[in-house]
């Protein structure tokens, strides 16, 4: 999967705070990923957050 930095990802589940879309910060082994709603900064392995991702959006 083509994910590359400032893409914004819809994942399948909800952020506890309700957000849906995650901007994508760093891409590598690992995606660290900050919720649009809150601002909440994740680092997730990229295997996980692949499995997860709906849709891609880019600017």
């Amino acid at each position: 999967m083509d994910v590359q930095v400032n893409d914004i990802l819809v994942m399948k589940k909800e952020h506890p705070c309700g957000g849906k879309r995650w901007l994508v910060l760093r891409v590598g082994m690992d995606f660290k990923l900050r919720c649009q709603t809150c601002g909440h900064e994740v680092m997730l392995p990229r295997s996980k957050a692949e499995k997860n991702i709906k849709q891609i959006l880019r600017d």
